[in-house]
């Protein structure tokens, strides 16, 4: 029954948009099944502090505007709207006709990582917090979750996946694109959804497939002109741009002595760790 679940499970994933092709297919990538370890038995310290945490994520709720946010983050099926919730740290609105290039990215990319989850979750099949406390979820998931395992977290996944894919693009706002991306995979404790550990899990999940990503041609090809449009739209500097301002900025010139120099001066100098005649 647990290879049947995985498999179709899989399946709904890969049919979900068959207009996208994957970078990879997923038996391509690194399996999380071989790698992550089991959850945390429910006798175990571990599982302690995923008790401690849904405590803390019911008090959260008690703030109506994190409350809020965490009702939002959510959301699965509309990835303009997941995007959405990255609008303020990215510095620009994801959306198919406005940013095709970046929108190009993050849907190929997240089609790729997405389903990376699948496996591990129908293996271990784990409780979901609400389900073992029977209580209620603000976000009113139960029915679309009830029954479907928890670890790891495939929001969670896919949020710091698109924190990644974000802060690549637009590294000179990596701080804010995070911070981000740490509060959306909170937002699945605080509504119930999933256990820290589950959480935790994914975000080395997402990392690993971000990592696999890196060695994809049509991804970097995809990245550069994603990058490109982020410059084009925002009037900022692009990554290589930022990349050769800090070169300069740290390149440094001194006499033969080792004291410093200007660049008028004559002679042997030292630039950048090498000696040079000007």
């Amino acid at each position: 029954m647990i290879v049947a679940f995985a498999m179709m499970t899989v399946m709904n994933v890969n049919a979900q948009d068959n207009n996208v092709q994957p970078y990879y297919e997923l038996d391509q990538m690194p399996k999380l099944i071989e790698i992550m370890p089991a959850p945390p038995a429910f006798d175990s310290p571990e599982f302690a502090n995923d008790i401690v945490r849904y405590g803390w994520g019911k008090q959260q709720r008690e703030d109506e505007e994190r409350l809020e946010l965490a009702i939002a983050d959510a959301e699965w099926d509309d990835l303009t709207k997941v995007f959405l919730q990255w609008k303020d740290a990215f510095g620009l609105e994801i959306s198919e006709m406005g940013t095709p290039e970046i929108y190009k990215l993050m849907v190929t990319a997240l089609a790729t990582t997405d389903p990376m989850r699948k496996e591990t979750k129908a293996y271990y099949h784990r409780e979901r917090p609400f389900e073992r406390f029977n209580d209620t979820m603000p976000s009113h998931e139960e029915d679309d979750l009830r029954g479907e395992g928890s670890y790891p977290s495939g929001h969670s996944l896919r949020g710091w996946g698109i924190s990644l894919l974000l802060a690549q693009i637009a590294p000179q706002r990596a701080s804010e694109i995070f911070s981000r991306g740490w509060d959306y995979c909170n937002s699945r404790v605080i509504v119930g959804a999933h256990w820290q550990s589950d959480v935790d899990a994914s975000r080395t999940a997402a990392s690993i497939g971000f990592c696999a990503l890196q060695g994809n041609e049509a991804f970097i090809t995809q990245m550069k002109k994603a990058q490109a449009e982020y410059a084009e739209k925002t009037g900022t500097t692009g990554v290589r741009e930022v990349r050769a301002q800090a070169r300069q900025q740290s390149a440094r010139i001194f006499h033969i002595d080792g004291t410093p120099a200007d660049e008028n001066s004559h002679g042997v100098v030292i630039e950048n760790g090498k000696k040079k005649v000007q």
